[in-house]
């Protein structure tokens, strides 16, 4: 088993983003949740440089993106949105150190994966990054480094947390399967061989000494190239598995991979007790033959994907559902 893999997860988490654009609000929110597994939470209702996309485009070294109408575009220099999204991550910084001062337990920190952003940026042509090989090998290395710097600035503000890097990838499985539209709309670009898109993988993985794991709230989740690329967990949205996941889901878990469910919705919704909630996931560990006392070390409970489209109370309510849920699986995993 790969050295990576050996981690122990706080029992809940949030996925990322929050309602709002109150830097302090979220903070406050994404700390105060969570006793040990806290999040530097993302407001994309801010704005460009604030969204998924530009936020990790802002972390990138010697590549620069600005907004066009179509979307997130490389270009020479950097210019306004660049540093707006500058702006927007030190302004989320300042604020999560404000909040975590003697904080001691994990702390997530959340950016793009290099499929995803190489199916969301374009080149100057307005085609996607993911049309040009040489390009997208480009970016993966850039993204490394400026995850690197990122990552030495949020031990230098937290010194006491064990950082946990989230890889936000939506898009992987249509990388993989050639469903990434062109620009046109009337074809799609070719879909990038595995060993490809694993090695672009293990390269951004391999910046962090400590756990890495890759979200995604997209159907059909990769679990076994994930496992093989060395992530220590999978986030994916509960709701979306099937039976045909199982032995992926089985192998990985007793290789040591961590799952971090998402069984409480991203929007505003009716919130059954926190036994119902996980009540899926128990119905899983059964199917799988795991061992029941597994199950509170391997899964760690989250909402189904980030909650900037709910409101500011739901989200508040939906983080504490998930540690209450989060308990009522350790007490009662059977």
């Amino acid at each position: 088993m790969s050295e990576k893999r050996r981690y122990t997860f706080g029992a809940a988490t949030g996925v990322g983003s929050l309602p709002g654009e109150d830097a302090q609000e979220a903070a406050k929110t994404a700390v105060g949740s969570f006793e040990t597994f806290a999040f530097l939470p993302e407001l994309p209702a801010r704005g460009p440089g604030a969204d998924m996309i530009g936020r990790t485009a802002g972390l990138l070294v010697e590549m620069y993106a600005r907004v066009e109408p179509s979307g997130w575009r490389l270009g020479d220099r950097p210019g306004r949105d660049t540093r707006r999204a500058h702006a927007w991550l030190r302004q989320d910084l300042d604020a999560l150190e404000e909040h975590t001062q003697g904080y001691q337990g994990q702390l997530k920190v959340q950016a793009v994966g290099p499929w995803t952003l190489a199916a969301a940026l374009e080149l100057r042509n307005g085609e996607a990054v993911l049309s040009d090989p040489g390009a997208s090998r480009d970016l993966t290395g850039s993204l490394a480094e400026g995850l690197r710097d990122h990552l030495a600035a949020l031990r230098r503000r937290v010194p006491g947390a064990e950082i946990v890097l989230q890889l936000d990838e939506p898009s992987l499985t249509a990388v993989l399967r050639g469903q990434v539209r062109t620009a046109s709309g009337y074809r799609t670009h070719r879909a990038v061989d595995r060993q490809v898109v694993e090695a672009a993988l293990r390269e951004v993985i391999g910046v962090h000494d400590g756990p890495v794991v890759v979200h995604s709230c997209a159907p059909d989740v990769p679990f076994a190239l994930l496992r093989r690329s060395g992530v220590a967990a999978v986030s994916f949205d509960f709701s979306l598995l099937t039976e045909r996941d199982d032995d992926t889901i089985g192998e990985a878990v007793e290789d040591g991979m961590r799952l971090f469910a998402g069984v409480v919705p991203g929007t505003d919704a009716p919130l059954s007790d926190p036994a119902g909630s996980v009540m899926g996931v128990r119905t899983l560990w059964r199917r799988l033959g795991l061992r029941p006392g597994l199950l509170p070390e391997a899964v760690t409970i989250t909402p189904a994907c980030g909650l900037a489209g709910a409101t500011p109370g739901y989200a508040r309510k939906a983080l504490a559902h998930c540690v209450r849920a989060a308990t009522s699986l350790a007490d009662n995993p059977e």
